[in-house]
């Protein structure tokens, strides 16, 4: 494994090689010989990691993902650090958690002005590009080219802002960032630079509309459900029998497409009325009750869900051809991930926030040609708060010491480093006690290892210990089992270690207004 010091020392010579080199009037080709990867990170919203068969998915197939990992590594113990939208993609662009980077739930504001890992690649002689969802309030920095939903966007005709300057489109969104993408890819890129594109998707958050050519897919089917789709939380405690966000009582008409979508042109409102017939499926569900009703409300749900995510696989699977046809392949970095995972029916919901496995649990594929064998599977544990300086160490840039993760190039290598993660630490924001809040998720904070997970919801002052292991679904909580004393006593210890060093501030019961210095950490 080299050190980020070596690196350090390779670069500044490389540097002055070329400086030398441009100086003498010889070193005109040097550039466009530049053999660093490519780097394209492919980004969801909310696709969780048993929607992909790689993944051994029950439910649905998705054949182009899958070429990520059967041409590369699957990751099996990626984790996210705050299980919400717009606070995993800060922590991604900043390599630091939330309270650091300032950005702690949906809502708040990122500040631009910070150091985020595509300015130091642009240092280094990359061209950056930033295309999707970016939801993070503030215009992008740090790119070269960026062109962004406004918001969470819409799932048709998106209005979009293109450095600085709005933009209309016509069409299905997921569709419209593939031929973004593609465009940038086939007409703005510099041939003499590597890039690093952040190829980012709206789909599949809610309320799941799907696109014209997978708006009849499965309805000739019926999707198994999960085995906890009635779980009645007896054992865990307050904050799961007091969410907001189950099939059975959150889901709206407008969830349920008894409601058309807004924002459809009338050739795509026939195309949508000519799958969905309201008037029918609202006298369906006016004739259902009890456990029947939310079989039924399921079904519509995840069918969408899948709708949508089926869509993203054909996209994905358009731009992976590209790189092929057009030589880009064997020196592309490709991977794929998704800001957190998601409630697919699991314990009676939809959603994310909570620490349980199903929302903390993040899909993360990568493909290296040449460098990563094809078919290799990774269990070791690592968390979106590593991305930002994997990026840097494949760019050959140096990792700045105020960072918080780790590169995972030698993961990559197969190579683990002997110090690598023996836990992960876990924090969920959002929540303003009184006021009514989104699903109504209570704060916590926890800690995972391989086999264990404990979880402090502050608020309430209750605590949860699950063993992966043995109850892998997260039915019962041994917190306060004699059995698993010790455990308990580690984990608790363990938290608080893990709080230290990534200097979580000791009032964890507010969200500050402003962050905490952004200084490096001593």
């Amino acid at each position: 494994m080299i050190s980020r010091n070596s690196k350090s020392l390779s670069l500044v010579v490389w540097r002055f090689m070329v400086a030398v080199l441009l100086a003498f009037g010889i070193c005109r080709g040097l550039t466009a010989a530049d053999s660093r990867p490519n780097i394209l990170f492919i980004f969801t919203d909310d696709h969780a990691a048993h929607a992909l068969s790689c993944y051994g998915s029950k439910i649905n197939q998705t054949p182009n993902l899958d070429r990520i990992a059967n041409e590369g590594m699957l990751f099996q113990n990626c984790f996210c650090t705050n299980s919400i939208c717009g606070p995993s993609r800060a922590v991604i662009l900043t390599g630091k958690h939330s309270h650091l980077n300032g950005f702690l739930q949906n809502g708040n504001t990122f500040d631009g002005s910070q150091q985020t890992f595509p300015k130091l690649l642009q240092k280094v002689g990359y061209q950056t590009a930033m295309i999707g969802k970016w939801h993070l309030k503030t215009d992008p920095t740090g790119f070269d080219y960026w062109q962004v939903l406004i918001g969470q966007g819409p799932y048709y005709n998106p209005p979009m802002i293109e450095n600085g300057n709005r933009v209309s489109h016509t069409g299905y969104t997921t569709d419209i960032i593939t031929d973004i993408a593609l465009d940038f890819l086939k007409n703005k890129r510099d041939s003499d630079k590597p890039f690093m594109m952040m190829y980012q998707h709206k789909a599949p958050h809610r309320n799941w509309q799907p696109g014209p050519k997978h708006l009849t897919m499965y309805d000739d089917v019926t999707i198994p459900e999960p085995e906890n789709l009635f779980d009645d939380y007896s054992g865990r405690g307050t904050a799961a029998k007091t969410q907001d966000m189950s099939i059975e009582k959150t889901m709206t008409p407008n969830d349920l497409k008894l409601n058309p979508p807004r924002n459809l042109t009338p050739e795509q409102l026939a195309i949508w009325n000519a799958a969905y017939d309201p008037k029918n499926k609202a006298f369906e569900e006016a004739n259902l009750e009890g456990k029947e009703l939310v079989r039924w409300k399921y079904q519509r749900y995840i069918k969408d869900y899948l709708r949508c995510v089926a869509s993203v696989d054909d996209n994905v699977g358009r731009v992976l051809d590209y790189l092929d046809e057009s030589g880009l392949a064997d020196n592309t970095i490709v991977i794929y991930s998704s800001d957190q995972g998601f409630y697919l029916g699991d314990h009676g919901w939809f959603d994310k926030r909570f620490m349980y496995e199903e929302s903390y649990r993040m899909p993360f594929m990568v493909r290296w040609p040449g460098k990563v064998p094809a078919g290799s599977v990774n269990s070791d544990l690592l968390s979106n708060l590593d991305f930002a300086e994997t990026f840097l160490d494949i760019a050959g840039a140096d990792i700045p010491d105020d960072m918080q993760g780790r590169s995972i190039v030698p993961l990559l290598e197969g190579q683990r480093p002997n110090d690598w993660y023996k836990s992960l630490y876990y924090h969920y924001y959002e929540f303003f006690g009184d006021r009514k809040t989104a699903h109504m998720v209570r704060r916590h904070y926890g800690v995972r290892t391989d086999r264990y997970k404990l979880i402090h919801f502050y608020n309430l002052d209750e605590w949860e210990l699950y063993d992966l292991q043995n109850d892998p679904r997260e039915m019962l909580s041994v917190y306060g089992d004699s059995q698993y004393a010790s455990i308990q006593k580690d984990l608790t210890a363990e938290v608080k270690r893990l709080q230290e060093k990534y200097q979580v501030p000791d009032d964890r019961g507010s969200v500050p207004k402003n962050p905490p210095s952004l200084q490096p950490r001593p």
